[in-house]
């Protein structure tokens, strides 16, 4: 068993890759994410699951836009540009799970 206690800080996140652990297959968010925050659109070369815990956001994956709440899982497949966006008053707290070791991102702007 690990215990992770210092995870790798980002402008309103936190992470932990897998492959930095033992090679635990998957990497993971916490996010904490400021009214109108978000990232660039963005895709990976595997699935990205993002679930929600607190506030609510608007999703764009590929064409498709979906505004969520606490409580909503929203899944990205592999390759499907993507971004959120916090378009309520309160921090948007999420975990994203990214199903691999390490991350893969590319940046599409």
């Amino acid at each position: 068993m690990q215990v992770v206690t210092q995870l790798e800080p980002g402008n309103y996140s936190r992470s932990l890759q897998g492959a930095d652990h033992g090679d635990v297959g998957v990497c993971l968010i916490l996010v904490e994410a400021p009214p109108g925050s978000g990232p660039a659109l963005h895709r990976h070369p595997y699935e990205e699951v993002f679930v929600i815990h607190e506030g609510e956001g608007t999703f764009t994956a590929g064409d498709e836009e979906s505004h969520v709440t606490a409580g909503a899982v929203v899944i990205v497949p592999a390759h499907t540009p993507h971004r959120f966006v916090n378009t309520g008053d309160t921090t948007l707290r999420m975990t994203t799970i990214h199903t691999d070791a390490h991350f893969q991102t590319e940046w599409l702007v």
